[in-house]
């Protein structure tokens, strides 16, 4: 959810929106160019994502370009399509303020609009080809901001930061002054991070596009600078995704750990916020992973960030939210060990599925096993890199026993590599992006599961979460049987004690009014506030997939006792607040982002 935190580069947004050609500013002003010379000429403008499909775009006729927009509706719900554009976000989420630096959750669509003013250029996701979404409607420019810097090198950051510090000091007109600007790379979180809204009472904006950092190394003994011991690892640029990443270990023999989607940044926010992974009970979180990071800080500086210079940054940036240069990661070769179950279910069987899952989960967790408990089909999606296909067999009797009795299938089985499980049970099975959603969650203690009564609590929520919502969506990705250094990175000690990461979400349409939507936000902050909140009084949330509307998000959900240092670390090296977001570590406050509604306003 909160990928901002931190907030030391501006690095990182998440996913990103089709280009146009035709600037949309005049970018006149002496010293845009100077920042267009300064990045050698790659400041580009952008419009909408769906903008050629529309006949009016910020309420003035335009001409529909048929060929575009074929192709846009033909590939509006796919993540690997929408990654290629930097207009082009992935689900519906909420939008950030005018002129500040917000890490954008690329599975939402929401960034791309103003939820508070209905603002936006969407089609409808049920349907993009569904003429009542275009028809008399303007696209209008919401969220996208109208200049991005694309090939991104760490000179030009430097001087898109020195730009920045220009534009909030004196030198440039008052009118023009905002905050720094930014940064996007391919990301799949589900928090309210986004690009800032640029064109604002006169103003104008920036966001830096990673996408094209698509630099990848492998090193059979890497050595962090200034340290000594040295790791199998592999460097990756902003820009790169899981998937290129997965191909290009497997190709060296190698698995590195890293998220459930095909487009999700490798070295961005997934890994700034924590980084789940269904290895992660084995091998830890993208945090425990990163060796060094590189990064540009807000006072114009390259930095190498690991345990032995900066110190201090490399533990903040691990947990703390933001974005990142690159990235060096440890790598493994294990084996592994999967379960794919199913079942079909009914108003019978479902208690006996809940308890099953309940009942294992802690056992299942301390042997290393990691996945997604599903909604569709029901059952579970499960991997393991410590056990024999014999001892896989008999940890999973019960749950086997259980699909089969009930019209299911329950397949055990070892594959060859990582990258072998991923484009078999990940990329195939892929849901659709483009659909506005919120999420709420929370991550839920192991305790919970060791006791008679925890498990019947955990039992009775399952059931009512699944009347209220549907069946209930469950990464399973904690760090639960990984051998950690306490306090070694900033995310919330939660994170070491859970074994579930549960969630809830609700969607919306495209035309949905701004009740609506706000009914939609509220359901969802209730549920994570009252009904997960009693589950977990005193756990957390995973800050890239949380409540948008999280309550005492510093000191309770998302940093717990880490925020204090996180917040001096972060005035260090930002003295003079160029990086703000949404419910990050020294955000200014809900006043400066109107493009998020007010839960109170009926």
């Amino acid at each position: 959810m909160n990928s901002c935190g931190i907030l030391f580069v501006s690095l990182l947004i998440t996913t990103v929106v089709a280009a146009s050609s035709t600037p949309i500013l005049d970018i006149s002003p002496p010293q845009w160019r100077a920042l267009n010379s300064s990045v050698g000429g790659r400041l580009h403008a952008a419009t909408p994502f769906a903008l050629p499909c529309f006949s009016k775009y910020n309420n003035i006729s335009v001409s529909v370009n048929e060929a575009e927009c074929n192709a846009i509706q033909a590939n509006y719900t796919s993540s690997e399509f929408r990654v290629e554009r930097f207009s082009a976000n992935m689900n519906v989420r909420l939008p950030c303020t005018p002129g500040v630096m917000c890490i954008a959750d690329s599975t939402q669509v929401q960034y791309e609009t103003c939820m508070s003013t209905h603002s936006g250029c969407l089609l409808d996701s049920a349907n993009p080809r569904n003429p009542l979404a275009i028809d008399g409607t303007s696209c209008n420019q919401g969220e996208i901001s109208p200049f991005y810097v694309r090939e991104l090198s760490h000179e030009s950051l430097i001087n898109i930061h020195a730009f920045e510090a220009l534009r909030s000091m004196s030198e440039w007109p008052v009118i023009s002054r905002r905050r720094l600007s930014s940064l996007r790379a391919p990301e799949f979180l589900f928090l309210l991070k986004t690009q800032a809204t640029i064109i604002w009472d006169g103003l104008v904006e920036l966001i830096r596009w990673t996408h094209n950092l698509q630099t990848m190394s492998y090193h059979s003994q890497f050595v962090p600078e200034l340290c000594t011991s040295s790791h199998r690892a592999i460097t990756v640029g902003a820009g790169v995704t899981f998937e290129q990443v997965y191909k290009f270990a497997d190709d060296n023999d190698s698995m590195f750990v890293g998220g459930y989607a095909q487009t999700i940044g490798a070295s961005g926010g997934w890994m700034m916020g924590g980084g789940h992974s269904v290895l992660a009970p084995s091998f830890g979180l993208g945090v425990d992973r990163v060796l060094e990071i590189k990064i540009v800080t807000p006072d114009g500086k390259l930095r190498t960030a690991n345990a032995c210079q900066n110190a201090d940054l490399f533990w903040a940036l691990r947990g703390g939210g933001g974005g990142t240069f690159w990235g060096s990661h440890r790598i493994h070769a294990p084996r592994r060990e999967t379960i794919n179950m199913t079942f079909t279910p009914t108003d019978t069987n479902l208690q006996e599925y809940f308890e099953v899952l309940v009942n294992n989960s802690a056992h299942w967790g301390e042997e290393g096993w990691g996945g997604h408990v599903n909604h569709a089909p029901a059952g579970l999606i499960y991997v393991n890199p410590r056990l024999s296909l014999a001892e896989a067999e008999a940890s999973m009797a019960q749950l086997s026993a259980f699909a089969h009795a009930n019209n299911g299938t329950a397949d055990i089985e070892t594959l060859p590599s990582w990258f072998t499980f991923f484009t078999r049970f990940i990329v195939q099975v892929e849901a659709p992006v483009g659909v506005p959603t919120v999420l709420g969650s929370r991550l839920i203690p192991k305790a919970l599961f060791e006791s008679d009564a925890g498990r019947a609590q955990l039992v009775a929520h399952l059931l009512k979460q699944t009347a209220e919502f549907g069946l209930p969506y469950i990464p399973v990705g904690t760090p639960i049987a990984f051998n950690y250094t306490p306090g070694a990175t900033s995310v919330t000690p939660a994170w070491r004690t859970a074994l579930w990461h549960l969630t809830g979400k609700a969607n919306w349409a495209y035309n949905s009014s701004t009740a609506d939507i706000r009914t939609a936000l509220s359901t969802i902050h209730n549920f994570a506030h009252v009904e997960l909140t009693a589950l977990a009084p005193d756990s957390g949330a995973y800050m890239n997939e949380a409540d948008v509307y999280e309550s005492n998000h510093e000191l309770d959900t998302y940093w717990g006792t880490n925020y204090e240092r996180l917040l001096a670390i972060k005035t260090k090296y930002d003295p003079h607040g160029l990086l703000d977001c949404w419910r990050c570590v020294g955000w200014k406050g809900a006043a400066q982002f109107p493009c998020y509604p007010n839960l109170s306003v009926a």
